[in-house]
């Protein structure tokens, strides 16, 4: 039996209204999983104005009291996990080993991050005047209000939830726009969220497409936070802008991975083949591209192809398949058309390649390494958001920086080498928003590192003390602490030029001797 779900939204007159629904199918099955209705414009704004009238009470609780609660969903996360990852492999089609590690482990460990670092992050902050050290200055951070969160398919769980424990704890409302196709989780996250002590209606969610997002950032939220697509963030950052309200961007990306001769190949090719393959490529920093130095090509390679060959595909439901579903059919027309564009441009495939849709609606691709791609080829142009790997080579540093770089992109870098200085050297030069030494994809789960990129990958950052400060107002409040005449006042004069001249001329002098001569020589 599907588990027929039916959200209840409210409008503003306190009555349900179904403005149609959304069908939820199992992408490893092609089962109908529920349904959910989908939210009017008045359903909309009925939850923004709940969130704000929750929010001035929840602003005013001191950092305990809402460490408490998040302390409390993570507690009953953590104690339904296994529930919880049952239902993201049946909605979103990861296996429940990544459900677990990709999903739902980061989000009780995040939660408890923002709750036991969020009072410290958010302290006051005292800035030292040079000028005016009889002033005494500092920056306080207060609450945005209302937090709009349009989320991905990819992380239904993970990306959404993270960034409404940092919203949260920082004394904001939030309000959730799942994807249309995973959109039965939040529910159940927003009931957790309840069960654990928050607040009706500080965790609100909206249901439905591109519309009801559009509405939700027209609605008087006072931020946006989307994931998802370059053309839809584009249309999401004029729309905020139109709001003059911020909004932070997280686009995607083509990542690459640089593979030096010195490097363990071994290693190498496990973290690779991972952070190209999990979640069947469906993730922003997924590595969509490597360069391996010509000297060490052929190993790698064969590393690679041998444990692409191992892995396990199948229903995600199951404990030992590697790989799972593609969540969506229009993410397995891409991949289809960037394979075909390789292949009728000479690429070879060396395993994989196959895509199978059944029937009944559920969608499997191949774990696939390609070799001979070149950079007009869409495969190495374009996100692919698919399991897909091409390789390619290089001879010298430089040109692999070149290659890395070669992109719209700039989410996330990876650089595999024995030599730390030579990965920081490359690292330094690489245009992303996070490049990683010897490793791929995990610092997504770090909550303490900033999140986001440069270029089409997006605007602003996500997670830890950056993120926590992007969902607050910063004020700036100046003290006076003893009064001295100031010479910039009403009624002008020779001398208070004179006066502020020197004063001036005396600070910013260059060495003791020059502000000596500054202070006690003529004009």
């Amino acid at each position: 039996m599907a588990e027929a779900i039916a959200v209840p939204q409210t409008s503003a007159q306190g009555t349900v209204t179904p403005e149609g629904t959304l069908s939820v199918r199992e992408p490893g099955s092609g089962k109908l999983l529920g349904e959910v209705r989908v939210s009017s414009p008045a359903d909309v704004r009925y939850a923004v104005q709940q969130a704000r009238a929750a929010q001035s009470e929840w602003a005013r609780k001191p950092f305990a009291a809402r460490r408490a609660v998040l302390l409390r969903f993570k507690e009953l996360l953590l104690e339904r996990a296994g529930d919880f990852c049952d239902h993201l492999t049946r909605e979103n089609g990861k296996t429940r080993n990544e459900s677990l590690f990709m999903e739902v482990l980061p989000v009780a460990d995040a939660v408890h991050w923002y709750a036991t670092h969020a009072e410290k992050a958010l302290a006051d902050e005292r800035i030292p005047l040079h000028l005016f050290p009889h002033k005494k200055s500092y920056l306080r951070f207060y609450p945005r209000g209302v937090i709009g969160i349009i989320s991905p398919w990819n992380y239904p769980f993970s990306i959404p939830t993270g960034d409404a424990a940092a919203a949260l704890m920082a004394g904001n409302a939030v309000v959730v726009k799942p994807s249309e196709f995973t959109p039965i989780i939040l529910e159940k996250t927003r009931a957790l969220f309840e069960e654990a002590g928050l607040p009706r209606g500080l965790f609100g969610v909206v249901q439905g497409k591109g519309d009801v997002g559009a509405e939700l950032i027209r609605s008087g939220v006072n931020m946006i936070v989307f994931t998802g697509s370059v053309a839809t963030g584009r249309k999401v950052n004029v729309a905020a802008a139109e709001q003059m309200i911020p909004c932070v961007l997280e686009l995607g990306g083509k990542d690459p991975a640089i593979v030096l001769p010195d490097a363990d190949l071994d290693a190498a090719a496990k973290k690779i083949s991972w952070g190209a393959f999990a979640n069947s490529g469906q993730t922003c920093a997924s590595v969509e591209r490597v360069y391996v130095h010509e000297s060490v090509v052929k190993p790698f390679t064969e590393k690679v192809v041998a444990l692409a060959r191992k892995l396990r595909q199948g229903e995600p439901n199951q404990y030992d398949v590697d790989v799972g579903a593609m969540t969506t059919q229009m993410q397995v027309d891409i991949v289809r058309r960037h394979l075909e564009d390789a292949r009728q441009r000479g690429a070879k495939i060396l395993t994989g390649g196959e895509i199978q849709v059944t029937p009944d609606g559920a969608r499997f691709v191949q774990p696939t390494v390609l070799t001979d791609t070149t950079p007009e080829m869409a495969i190495v142009r374009e996100e692919t958001f698919g399991p897909m790997l091409p390789i390619m080579t290089y001879r010298t540093e430089e040109e692999a920086v070149r290659l890395a770089n070669d992109s719209a992109y700039g989410l996330s870098a990876y650089v595999f080498t024995r030599d730390r200085s030579k990965a920081e050297r490359i690292a330094n030069q690489l245009a992303a928003g996070t490049v990683m030494h010897n490793d791929t994809l995990y610092t997504h789960a770090a909550p303490e590192t900033p999140w986001g990129g440069v270029k089409s990958s997006g605007l602003g950052r996500v997670h830890g003390k950056h993120g926590l400060h992007d969902f607050c107002e910063v004020r700036h409040v100046n003290l006076e602490r003893l009064s001295f005449p100031a010479f910039w006042y009403y009624p002008y004069s020779k001398r208070a030029w004179n006066i502020g001249l020197r004063v001036y001329r005396t600070v910013l002098g260059r060495g003791i001797t020059g502000r000596l001569k500054a202070l006690f020589g003529k004009q």
